[in-house]
């Protein structure tokens, strides 16, 4: 595959470039990023998703150093510059430190890199995990590259035949997945967990909420995901992604016509606006 990755101003290919092993990602995990679904060569909701990056970034107080402009600049050269770009991937990073959890006074390292992206499945499959995602945290809600909790939990998934892992939070109440947003029908409601149980602001879920004036609650549980009439994930790259069983147990109904609705709703939007 032909790539091209841009690095703090300067656009080469993986092999000539790298990132300094004091960095602070690499160190403590410190750092946010947005993953775009690069679409017939264009990244799809680019706005959207370079206020989330700022909004990430204030939260763990970095300044990210680079314009708007820049950075659609950057993102345009590197997707030109990928054979079969399907995805785009921006990360800030706290840049070079010290070996600790102090910042340094370089100042952050952005990095943008764009591959192929797999197809998914039609369905997914999702069990409930143990651990759970801390509302209260520090970095709730925040885009931060310290997921190692996914990747323990979407192991977890694995290991019990699932794609993708579903967490509750600390009061039990229905959040998120390892990479995605959760939505539950009843009926012919469109219900999500609201931002105060520690969910990520998708993007996506946000266009879907708007798309199908669906709700947003504080109060859904897991049971509430178990006995839904239809659910399903969201994200950037799963676009509307129906779930078909929950913790081994098939829901009544998959890719029922809330779902559907949802899916298609999405793909009329981005068919006539690329970045809305």
């Amino acid at each position: 595959m032909s790539s091209s990755v841009w690095v703090d101003g300067r656009l080469g290919s993986p092999d000539e470039v790298r990132l300094s092993p004091f960095d602070h990602a690499v160190t403590v995990g410190d750092g946010v990023f947005e993953t775009l679904k690069v679409v017939d060569g264009e990244p799809f909701a680019m706005r959207r998703h370079l206020r989330r990056l700022r909004t990430s970034a204030e939260v763990l107080g970095l300044d990210i150093g680079r314009s708007d402009d820049e950075l659609r600049g950057a993102s345009a050269a590197v997707v030109a510059a990928t054979a079969g770009a399907g995805r785009l991937r921006i990360t800030v990073t706290g840049g070079e430190g010290p070996l600790g959890s102090g910042r340094g006074d370089g100042g952050a390292t952005v990095v943008i890199a764009a591959a192929p992206a797999a197809p998914w499945p039609a369905t997914s499959r999702v069990v409930v995990v143990p651990w759970v995602r801390n509302e209260r945290s520090a970095v709730a809600g925040a885009k931060t590259v310290s997921y190692a909790e996914n990747v323990v939990a979407l192991a977890r998934a694995h290991a019990d035949g699932a794609d993708e892992a579903i967490f509750a939070n600390t009061v039990g109440a229905l959040c998120e997945g390892t990479g995605t947003n959760v939505f539950v029908v009843r009926g012919e409601q469109v219900l999500t967990p609201s931002l105060d149980t520690g969910c990520l602001a998708g993007i996506t879920r946000e266009l879907v909420l708007d798309l199908t004036d669906g709700e947003e609650r504080s109060t859904l549980t897991v049971d509430d995901l178990r006995g839904a009439d239809e659910a399903f994930l969201t994200s950037s790259t799963r676009d509307v992604h129906p779930i078909e069983t929950v913790d081994g147990v098939r829901l009544l109904r998959v890719a029922g016509p809330s779902t559907i609705a949802a899916r298609d709703a999405l793909l009329a939007l981005r068919a006539k606006d690329i970045d809305p």
